[in-house]
């Protein structure tokens, strides 16, 4: 069975999304890196991931993934603060037991903490993609809709089921 780590922020919840415009209305600069990672230190997860959609029904697409029985599924995430951590580790599993999550202090790279070598990654954001291929690692990039860009590319979490017929 292959390695498969799935990325939450901007592939499970849309919480990118969310917590750009809530920054927003509070008048954060996102370029501002100090108080864009103070937002994200002090922001109520637990509120945040209650108030924040669901992407193309991701959580019943990973069920769909651990029911193929082709991968050993984790969620690889990173995390602001220890009360995000916490947050999204209750989340998951509640609505996904049976799933390893992984986090990750947002100043380290995924590839430091799990061993990339032949495993695969479902993540939106390139740049986690690219490093992950460095290290001989399968990358796929979560998109809401096709955009036909360097790296393969998926836009419901299952076509990776597809994607890996063994």
């Amino acid at each position: 069975m292959k390695q498969l780590y799935i990325d939450f922020d901007g592939v499970i919840l849309d919480t990118i999304s969310k917590t750009y415009e809530e920054m927003d209305k509070l008048g954060i600069d996102i370029k501002d890196e100090k108080k864009v990672m103070d937002y994200y230190c002090n922001v109520d997860w637990k509120k945040l991931i209650e108030e924040t959609e669901e992407i193309n029904d991701s959580i019943n697409e990973i069920k769909k993934i651990c029911a193929s029985k082709k991968f050993n599924v984790y969620i690889l995430t990173h995390v602001n603060s220890i009360n995000e951590m916490i947050e999204k580790i209750k989340y998951l599993h509640k609505k996904l037991p049976q799933v390893t999550v992984v986090s990750v202090p947002k100043e380290i790279p995924k590839t430091d903490v799990v061993n990339a070598s032949g495993a695969i990654l479902i993540d939106d954001y390139s740049g986690n993609i690219k490093q992950w291929q460095k290290k001989l690692g399968i990358g796929i990039k979560f998109v809401k809709e096709l955009e036909n860009k360097d790296l393969p590319e998926i836009t419901h979490l299952s076509e990776v089921i597809d994607l890996f017929n063994q």
